[in-house]
């Protein structure tokens, strides 16, 4: 029931001031208002989410709805992965969380078995196409995968919920 799922997409660390600190107060808001907007969706219906579990955005969206999970056992988290060694040159404890959420995912689907020049691209668009809703953490710069997932579900025609990762400004498409 596509009406009823969101996927998310966002940047990953590296894109943020604040990195791989996880502690930093900025970190901390932005997770706050993620967490904010899924409990939104939720209370309008939402059931399924998907997650492509890239470290950073995907990943603490995931984490939120395993948590959201524990007491509405209707919420599905569904992961989406572009190949199967997504993770292998992580942090070990990068590996760890990654490997801990797809343990207690619904689903977890691989849109390819190896690395292919187009995964990335693949994956971000069958996110797209499985859900009614995208959520984003979104800078707002033109080029890279958030971007160019964004400007696709436009295309697509559906409902996009952008949230800035600096002013947490939210804006609802």
């Amino acid at each position: 029931m596509k009406e009823m799922s969101c996927a998310f997409t966002g940047h990953r660390p590296y894109k943020f001031p604040w990195g791989y600190d996880e502690s930093d107060k900025q970190c901390t808001a932005l997770k706050v208002a993620m967490d904010a907007e899924i409990e939104k969706l939720i209370t309008e219906g939402i059931t399924s989410f998907f997650s492509g579990m890239a470290e950073g955005v995907d990943q603490w969206a995931a984490l939120s709805v395993l948590t959201k999970r524990k007491s509405n056992l209707a919420i599905k988290l569904n992961c989406i992965l572009p190949w199967k060694g997504q993770a292998d040159g992580w942090s070990q404890a990068s590996q760890r969380r990654y490997q801990e959420i797809l343990r207690q995912a619904d689903t977890v689907t691989y849109v390819g078995q190896d690395y292919q020049k187009d995964c990335l691209l693949k994956r971000n668009r069958h996110l797209v196409d499985s859900a009614a809703v995208l959520l984003a953490v979104y800078n707002g710069e033109w080029r890279g995968g958030t971007a160019a997932t964004v400007r696709y579900a436009q295309k697509a025609g559906r409902k996009i919920i952008l949230i800035e990762p600096i002013t947490l400004k939210i804006t609802y498409l």
